[in-house]
C-alpha cells in the first residue's frame, strides 16, 4: 500500500507542476514586453484573470483602441486612458468612428500628450464629414512625440507656430489645414522631421502647400485622381537634405517648383500633368536613380547634365515620352541601366518610325559612342533594336 501511496503522490505532485501558473511568474519588464503585441482588448481582459494580473494592462506600453472593431465607447476610451499609469506610451493608436458627433479630439490628445506618446496614430471617421479641431494649445511645445499620423476628418489649424522638437516622421492622409499659414507654421516648427507623407484632394483646403523643412530626407505627395471638382494651386518644396521623392497623381494642379534638392538621391514621378514649368527636371540633377511617367509636355532645360544618374526606368505611352527618352540619354554620361515600359505603336495611333529611329540612335551613341567599334556592342545588347536601325 505505502508503494502506491508513494506511485499516487509522485502523480499528484507531477500534476501540480502542470497546473502552476508560469507566465504570472515571469519578471513584469518581460511580461509586459509580451502583452504590448497583443489586442489592447485581450489585455485589458487579463484584468479579471487574478489579484495579480488586475493591474498589470495599466502598465502596457503600446494601446490601441478602435471604437468600431473593438466595440469600445468614447466614454470607455477617455476612462481607460485615464486610468492608464506607464511612464510613457511608446505607441497609441486612436480608430475612432464618431457617429454622433460627441468626439473630443482635445481631450484624448491631452491625455496622450500627458503620458508623453511617442507615436500617436489618429483615424477618425464621421457620419457627416464634419471635421474636428487639432488642439493647437497643446502643440506649443513638446519633446517627447517621435511619429504622428493622422487619417480623415481632422482640422489643422495652427495661427502660430507650433513645436514638435522631437518629430520625425509626419504622415497626413485626407486632413485639412485652414489656411496656408497652418501649414507653414506646423511644418517649421518640426526642426527633426525626416518622413513627411502627404495625401490629399488636390487643391481642397489650401491653394499653394509649402513644403520648407531643412531637416527632411524623404517626401511622398499623392493626390486623389477622382476629385475633379476643384484645380489649379500645387506646391513648393524647400528641402536641401532630401533624398527621396515620391511624388503621384497630380492631375488637377498647376505647379510643382522643387526650389532646392541638392542631396537628392532617388525620385519617382508618376502620373503628373497640366503642369507648365521645366523645374520639375532642372531640380532632379543629383539623382542617382529616377523613374517617369509624365503625361505632359515639359521644356527641357538647356545644358543640363545628369551627372549622377545611373539608373533610369521610363514608363512611355505617347511620343512626348520618347522624347523624354533621348534628353535623357543625352543628358545622362554615367548611365549603366535603363527600363522602358512601353508599347511601341507606329503613325496613327502612336509615334513615327523617324521618332523611333532617333530615339534609337541616342543609346547607340550614349553606350557606344559614334565610332564604328560600337555596332558589335550595340547587336549584343539590344539585337532587336540594332536590326530595325539598320533595316529603316
Amino acid at each position: 500500500m505505502g508503494k502506491k501511496r508513494k506511485i499516487g503522490g509522485k502523480r499528484f505532485r507531477n500534476r501540480d507542476g502542470m497546473n502552476k501558473d508560469m507566465i504570472s511568474e515571469l519578471p513584469e519588464a518581460l511580461l509586459l514586453h509580451i502583452l504590448s503585441y497583443a489586442p489592447t482588448k485581450d489585455v485589458i481582459a487579463t484584468s479579471v484573470l487574478s489579484k495579480r494580473w488586475r493591474s498589470v494592462w495599466k502598465m502596457v506600453p503600446k494601446l490601441s483602441f478602435e471604437t468600431d472593431v473593438d466595440h469600445f465607447s468614447l466614454e470607455d476610451v477617455y476612462r481607460l486612458l485615464i486610468l492608464h499609469k506607464a511612464p510613457f506610451l511608446e505607441s497609441l493608436h486612436l480608430d475612432i468612428e464618431d457617429k454622433k458627433g460627441r468626439f473630443d479630439i482635445g481631450i484624448l490628445i491631452a491625455i496622450a500628450f500627458s503620458h508623453h506618446v511617442h507615436e500617436l496614430v489618429l483615424d477618425h471617421y464621421r457620419d457627416n464629414q464634419k471635421t474636428v479641431r487639432f488642439p493647437s494649445l497643446l502643440c506649443s511645445y513638446n519633446n517627447t512625440l517621435e511619429v504622428l499620423k493622422l487619417t480623415q476628418h481632422v482640422l489643422l489649424h495652427f495661427p502660430s507656430r507650433v513645436c514638435f522638437d522631437a518629430l520625425r516622421e509626419l504622415h497626413l492622409y485626407y486632413v485639412e489645414f485652414k489656411d496656408e499659414a497652418s501649414v507653414c507654421n506646423f511644418l517649421s516648427g518640426c526642426p527633426r522631421l525626416q518622413d513627411l507623407v502627404v495625401e490629399r484632394h488636390s487643391n481642397f483646403d489650401v491653394e499653394t502647400y509649402t513644403i520648407s523643412v531643412p531637416s527632411l530626407q524623404r517626401l511622398t505627395i499623392k493626390e486623389d485622381y477622382s476629385s475633379t471638382d476643384v484645380g489649379g494651386g500645387g506646391y513648393v518644396i524647400n528641402a536641401p537634405t532630401l533624398k527621396y521623392l515620391n511624388i503621384e497623381g497630380l492631375y488637377f494642379i498647376d505647379f510643382c517648383l522643387i526650389e532646392n534638392a541638392p542631396e537628392l538621391v532617388e525620385a519617382n514621378i508618376k502620373d503628373v500633368s497640366h503642369i507648365a514649368n521645366e523645374n520639375i527636371l532642372a531640380s532632379l540633377t543629383s539623382a542617382k536613380r529616377l523613374s517617369f511617367h509624365l503625361a505632359l509636355e515639359i521644356k527641357y532645360p538647356t545644358g543640363i547634365i545628369f551627372f549622377q544618374l545611373i539608373s533610369l526606368e521610363l514608363l512611355i505611352d505617347k511620343i512626348i515620352g520618347w522624347n523624354l527618352l533621348s534628353f535623357m540619354l543625352d543628358s545622362s554620361p554615367k548611365l549603366q541601366s535603363l527600363k522602358l515600359n512601353t508599347i511601341v505603336r507606329w503613325d496613327g495611333n502612336g509615334i513615327s518610325q523617324i521618332v523611333y529611329q532617333n530615339v534609337c540612335c541616342s543609346i547607340w551613341r550614349h553606350w557606344c559612342g559614334q565610332d564604328t567599334k560600337g555596332n558589335e556592342k550595340m547587336r549584343n545588347k539590344w539585337p532587336h533594336t540594332f536590326s530595325r536601325m539598320l533595316d529603316s
